[in-house]
């Protein structure tokens, strides 16, 4: 298994970085750093997207569920993983596109004042229909301050590949 940070070449604040499907072997993982959820994160959220169900958004009623107080959507932690592995420039300039995110697991609920992070593992790498691209299979465990797993992620993506395989 090989620990891979952004690469010190990148440039402060962006993500330039040449990086291609062949540097992604399988094993690779990255670990990203914090982010703490506050009430005005899952607010705006609910904003964002009309969510408004109240677990999300009415204390009072959710203080009457199982969890006690509202927690974050799911879709919410699952854009906060997604954000944290781009913050620390794992991909850098790799990915085409995503193809598809084969399953989501929320498993504990984030609670605002929560802290997570990403542990993020290439599990797949595979040549792709076009000779320039190649497509990695990821998991992402996204965890809290008592490290533990709230949410799991498998997620395929499309990387550019430094050179097009012959064919």
């Amino acid at each position: 298994m090989t620990s891979t940070a952004p690469s010190a070449a990148a440039e402060v604040g962006t993500f330039h970085v040449d990086r291609y499907f062949e540097d992604f072997p399988v094993g690779t993982v990255c670990v990203t750093g914090g982010r703490t959820v506050d009430m005005s994160d899952i607010s705006v959220f609910a904003g964002l997207t009309g969510d408004h169900y109240p677990l999300h958004t009415d204390e009072q009623y959710a203080g009457r569920t199982q969890f006690g107080t509202r927690i974050a959507h799911g879709p919410f932690t699952f854009c906060i993983a997604v954000g944290l592995v781009a913050l620390a420039g794992f991909y850098g300039e790799a990915i085409v596109a995503m193809r598809e995110v084969q399953s989501i697991r929320a498993l504990k609920p984030v609670r605002p004042g929560d802290t997570v992070h990403v542990r993020v593992e290439v599990v797949a790498a595979e040549p792709a229909r076009k000779p320039d691209q190649g497509i990695l299979s990821l998991d992402y465990t996204v965890v809290n301050q008592h490290d533990e797993t709230v949410m799991t992620v498998r997620m395929v993506l499309l990387a550019k590949r430094r050179s097009p395989l012959e064919g």
